[in-house]
């Protein structure tokens, strides 16, 4: 009698009307013998989740964090029969721990991510993690959750996965030094002088990535790259000088590794998110990508070049971050976060957006945080006072 085969990996996506859940819908559909949408989850957007859940039969739950959208939802006819409606952050948690859920795919953003990985991690989930903020603000407590979890945490951010892929099987006594790359955003090649008339729109420009508004911002200041750097140090237990970035306009070579031999392993694909999802999602398995790999029978070029810290002082204010340690990368996380929407509504010009930063880092210098309490209470103390720099730049 022949073994049966192997029942699909069922996945919980929590975040699945951003720009990473439409990619990660994109990789279960193309392998439904290995992957089976189990749950979904999104902050308010009601219909297009509920599009979601007609496209996979398979997903029995959908959850709302916004109240009045999981409202409107109990009373829309939008979905089908028989899915059951959770709301608010404590149905993000039930969505985690789902008893038939094997792997939880996180794409919050913000806080609200925090309970869920948590909650995923404790009851033996494998955890694949998008959502940097978690590890930014509170790295050590799921870091110590992931250390005691029968399931693995997954990094999903392309340059974190690609870390993971390189420094797989590795001793981290071997490992001198990690190399993140960034595209250096849509400003990389203006006159420094034309940086104080931009606009929201010049910005969401991205020459490679198709992201949402935020962190297309961010990789314009190359803040994004600050907190990619403070997330690596905690998921790899690096020291702050072992973590370093490096521009490269294509966006092809994702994350570099230097052994202490002098060898450098890199990791290759094109600038999209399906590579990475796939690869937390497929885990430790490997299966043909839902785009075309990199095309090596064509003219390829990898260029590099320092960050100069001056034009982008939001790394530089990242790297202070990483030496100090404590809250200090929750400060910087919550005080950029303030500064972009502003920029976003046109309130703050784009170069104002580090002056809000450092001034929010120079004002705040709280303990380091204890539990999740005082995490949030920081992150709460740090956009207060980041907000009242709006009206001092």
């Amino acid at each position: 009698m022949s073994p049966l085969p192997p029942r699909p990996k069922r996945v919980v996506l929590l975040g699945a009307t951003g720009s990473i859940g439409e990619s990660a819908l994109r990789v279960i559909a193309a392998h439904p013998g290995r992957l089976e949408l189990v749950a979904v989850a999104a902050h308010r957007r009601l219909d297009s989740l509920a599009g979601i859940a007609r496209r996979f039969p398979s997903v029995r739950h959908v959850g709302l964090f916004d109240g009045p959208a999981a409202d409107a939802a109990a009373s829309s006819g939008l979905f089908p029969a028989g899915i059951r409606l959770h709301r608010g952050s404590e149905g993000l948690i039930a969505l985690a721990t789902l008893p038939e859920a094997d792997l939880v795919l996180l794409a919050v953003v913000g806080t609200a991510g925090f309970e869920p990985a948590l909650a995923a991690l404790q009851a033996g989930k494998d955890l694949a993690l998008a959502s940097k903020e978690v590890i930014v603000l509170g790295g050590k407590f799921v870091m110590a959750a992931a250390r005691a979890s029968k399931g693995r945490l997954l990094p999903v951010d392309s340059e974190h996965n690609a870390l993971f892929q390189c420094l797989e099987g590795r001793t981290p006594s071997t490992v001198a030094r990690i190399v993140l790359t960034a595209s250096g955003g849509a400003f990389r090649d203006w006159p420094v002088e034309r940086l104080s008339d931009v606009t929201p729109a010049d910005a969401l420009k991205h020459p490679n990535w198709a992201m949402g508004p935020k962190i297309t911002v961010d990789s314009a200041t190359l803040a994004n790259k600050g907190l990619e750097m403070i997330e690596a140090q905690c998921l790899f237990g690096l020291h702050a000088d072992q973590c370093q970035a490096v521009l490269h306009p294509q966006s092809i070579v994702h994350s570099l590794v230097e052994f202490t031999d002098g060898v450098m392993l890199a990791q290759l694909c094109p600038p999209s998110m399906t590579f990475p999802i796939q690869h937390a999602l497929l885990y430790p398995d490997r299966a043909k990508g839902v785009e075309a790999p990199l095309g090596l029978d064509q003219l390829l070029q990898l260029d590099f070049r320092p960050v100069d810290e001056t034009r982008f002082p939001l790394l530089r204010l990242a790297k202070a971050c990483m030496q100090a340690g404590g809250a200090a990368p929750a400060v910087y996380n919550a005080a950029n976060e303030v500064a972009v929407a502003a920029f976003l509504d046109h309130r703050l010009s784009f170069l104002d957006i580090s002056r809000v930063v450092e001034r929010t880092l120079d004002a705040c210098r709280p303990a380091e945080a204890g539990d999740l309490a005082a995490v949030r209470a920081i992150d709460r103390e740090a956009r207060r006072v980041a907000t009242a720099a709006l009206s001092q730049r």
